[in-house]
Order: C-alpha cells, then sequence, then structure tokens
C-alpha cells in the first residue's frame, strides 16, 4: 500500500514538474517569435543604465564612499530581472483574452505549476537583459568578476521569481492590458528608487524605513551585494543584513505573493 502511494506521489511530482517546464517552453518560443520583444529586453536596460546610472556617476559619486559605478551596476542587473519579468507576467492579461487561461485551467495540474512556469518563462528574458546591462557597464569602465557573475546568474531564477510571484497579485486583480501595464510600473518604479538599486538607502528612517523594508527588491539587492562585495573593505558599509535573513525574507515573501496572487488569478478565471 505504501508503495502505491509512494508511486502515485512521484507519479504527481513529474506531472507538475513537467507542467511547470511546458509552461516555460511556451513562454521562451513566444519570445523568440517576437522580435520586438527580444530587442526591448536589451534596450531597455542600455537605456536604464546609460541615462540613469550614468547621469548620477557624473553627480553623486565624490559624496558615497565608495565606487558608485559598481554598486550601481549591481543594482540595475537585480531591477532589470524584476522589471522585465514583470511585464512578462502581463502576458496573462493576453492569454486571458484568448481563452488560454481557460484552456490551462481545465487540466488535472496545480495552478501553482502554471503559475510557476510562467514565471520562470518571463524571467528567461529578464536573464537575457543581465547582458545588456553588462555591455553598458563595460563601456562605462565598470566590471565584474567572472565568478561573481556567475553566483548572480545563479541567483537570478530566485529573484526572477520573487518579482514575478509580486506581480502575479496585480494581474490577478486586473484584467485590462493597459491598466495592469501601469499598475505594473506602479510596483516596479518605486522599488527601483526605495530598495537601493541606484542610491543607497542605509540611513532611510520614517516611512521610507517602512516602505523598503516590505519590498522584495530590498531584499534581493542586498543579497546579491552580498555576494559581490564579500570579502571587500566597503562590505560593512554597503550590505544591510545577514545573506541568510535576506534569503529568508525573499522565501518568506516569495510564497506570499505567490500564494496571494495565484489564489487572485484562478478566482479571476473561475468567475469569468
Amino acid at each position: 500500500m505504501s508503495v502505491l502511494v509512494l508511486s502515485q506521489k512521484r507519479s504527481r511530482l513529474v506531472r507538475e514538474l513537467n507542467t511547470v517546464l511546458t509552461v516555460l517552453a511556451r513562454e521562451i518560443t513566444v519570445y523568440f517569435r517576437s522580435p520586438a520583444t527580444v530587442i526591448m529586453s536589451f534596450v531597455m536596460p542600455i537605456v536604464m543604465m546609460w541615462m540613469i546610472g550614468g547621469n548620477l556617476m557624473q553627480n553623486m559619486a565624490g559624496g558615497v564612499g565608495f565606487a558608485l559605478g559598481q554598486f550601481m551596476l549591481v543594482g540595475m542587473l537585480v531591477n532589470m530581472l524584476f522589471w522585465i519579468t514583470t511585464m512578462g507576467i502581463t502576458s496573462l492579461v493576453d492569454d486571458h483574452e484568448i481563452d488560454f487561461t481557460q484552456e490551462m485551467l481545465v487540466s488535472p495540474v496545480s495552478r501553482y505549476s502554471l503559475i510557476i512556469g510562467k514565471i520562470l518563462g518571463s524571467g528567461f528574458a529578464a536573464i537575457l537583459s543581465m547582458a545588456g546591462t553588462l555591455i553598458v557597464g563595460l563601456f562605462m569602465g565598470i566590471t565584474l568578476q567572472a565568478d561573481k557573475l556567475l553566483l548572480i546568474l545563479a541567483l537570478s531564477p530566485l529573484i526572477c521569481l520573487s518579482g514575478g510571484a509580486l506581480a502575479t497579485i496585480i494581474i490577478g486583480l486586473i484584467k485590462n492590458k493597459k491598466a495592469a501595464n501601469l499598475a505594473v510600473m506602479l510596483i516596479i518604479m518605486p522599488q527601483m528608487f526605495l530598495s537601493g538599486a541606484i542610491i543607497p538607502i542605509n540611513h532611510s528612517s520614517g516611512a521610507l524605513l517602512v516602505l523598503n523594508r516590505i519590498m522584495p527588491m530590498t531584499y534581493c539587492l542586498d543579497l546579491v551585494r552580498a555576494v559581490v562585495y564579500r570579502g571587500s573593505p566597503e562590505y560593512d558599509s554597503i550590505v544591510m543584513f545577514n545573506p541568510l535573513v535576506n534569503f529568508a525574507a525573499i522565501l518568506g515573501l516569495t510564497i506570499i505573493c505567490l500564494v496571494l496572487g495565484t489564489f487572485f488569478f484562478a478566482r479571476s478565471e473561475k468567475n469569468r
């Protein structure tokens, strides 16, 4: 009897994993079939890094006490992972309009597998966009060691999952494409400035402190910077929390957002 139960659990696990991989493969296929999307995933980080990062480096670099260029490069890498992943999640609205989500939801698989596959598929484009940010950084004279880049790459799926889970809540509540795009911008732009992507937040207080402490990007950024600055003299002045605290916060916020987002998304489709 126990062997049968174990076999059933294994079969279900394989089915859920296949679901995640199938949805992931669909998102990657759709991404490459849209040249405009591919181009924008590279152009957006170039514009952001060059315009915002370059301007800040020219006007603020002397007053922070450490190399602002590398600080911002890491911030922009994480920010673009969040940004492009969340923008990709808005395609759920398109799937809603063509009834694709209805077809997925009638299948005997977990809603979480469908959402996770969607987020990871959107995260694929976000990870590719890192190349654009690194290229601009290279032209600006900002580089990262190869081992640091590999560690950031290893953490990027977790960062994309965190950003995508947050966006799923918005998509679960809004079914209009224009409104969804605006809502996503409203959750990404504040995080870019308040979570420390381009401006240090070590001395934030009051309402700004509360806001940056509830933003998932704050902990993603701090974790990545802990990896990049490990063993350097600037570590204590840049990294705010212990990496284990960051990881626990990311995991906790991601689970909360994923549960809420999946609930709202599934309910909105059920009530159509």
